[in-house]
């Protein structure tokens, strides 16, 4: 079993979940919720893993806040 960080957006035109896992072309998708966007990231995921591991181009680490007057 392997576990892997994706990131979720929303997109504003269609109010679509987006979801991608940073640094891995390809691995990325859409669902109408967190469910189904999930699902269908697995899919993407499986399929791609059929290529074999990833070669990951970068590695999320974080998501941080910042303030600005």
């Amino acid at each position: 079993m392997r576990s892997y960080r994706f990131v979720v957006e929303r997109d504003p035109e269609t109010n679509l979940l987006v979801g991608y896992v940073s640094g891995w072309p390809g691995a990325h998708t859409q669902g109408a919720d967190i469910d189904e966007l999930q699902q269908n990231l697995r899919e993407v995921i499986e399929m791609l893993l059929e290529d074999g591991e990833p070669a990951l181009e970068s590695e999320f680490v974080d998501v941080r806040t910042i303030q600005v007057a």
